[in-house]
């Protein structure tokens, strides 16, 4: 039997690597989609549609061709585009990939992670009307067609988009460029 003493001990230094973020005041507007039966996938596209100012892309896994050319489309209209894709992606890299490369779209490469598992979007980070895009939903058909997948549009919780911003922006640092 482990005494209580000793469990503090053995588990005290995991307690300093433990950060939990604070709650955040609920704001704005939710929309939700549950694949295959609801189309996430348009659902996504569409808030890609409405920005104005800046998509930045967190993705294990993208082969979606509808997302990939609305991301082309926003990046073509002056919106700036970036995407950071997991590491394992790199040296087959799906041919949607090259495309967002050939339409001006950055691609940088998560390999610090045994996993760059995020799928996020966040959408005009530094506007009142900013849009945070998450769930289980990889940007591919297979999530669309296939999978039971679920994906969030959070609109309008300003605290909420600076958070997934300042994530994205510390992945994209560590994240090598494309080659």
């Amino acid at each position: 039997m482990i005494k209580p003493f000793l469990i503090g001990v053995l588990f005290a230094p995991l307690a300093a690597f433990a950060q939990t973020a604070a709650p955040l005041a609920a704001s704005g507007t939710v929309q939700y989609a549950f694949a295959p039966n609801q189309h996430a996938d348009s659902m996504i596209i569409a808030a890609i549609d409405e920005e104005r100012l800046q998509v930045l892309v967190q993705a294990y896994s993208f082969t979606h061709r509808r997302i990939a050319d609305a991301l082309v489309r926003a990046r073509r209209r002056g919106v700036e585009v970036a995407v950071v894709i997991d590491g394992e992606q790199a040296p087959g890299e799906p041919g949607i990939l090259r495309e967002l490369a050939r339409g001006g779209v950055p691609l940088r490469y998560d390999a610090r992670h045994a996993a760059a598992h995020n799928k996020i979007m966040v959408i005009d980070a530094a506007d009142d009307h900013c849009a945070v895009v998450t769930g289980s939903f990889n940007f591919t058909y297979a999530a669309q067609q296939r999978n039971a997948e679920n994906a969030l549009v959070l609109r309008g919780n300003p605290a909420l988009c600076a958070a997934y911003y300042d994530n994205w922006r510390h992945h994209y640092t560590h994240a090598a460029a494309r080659r």
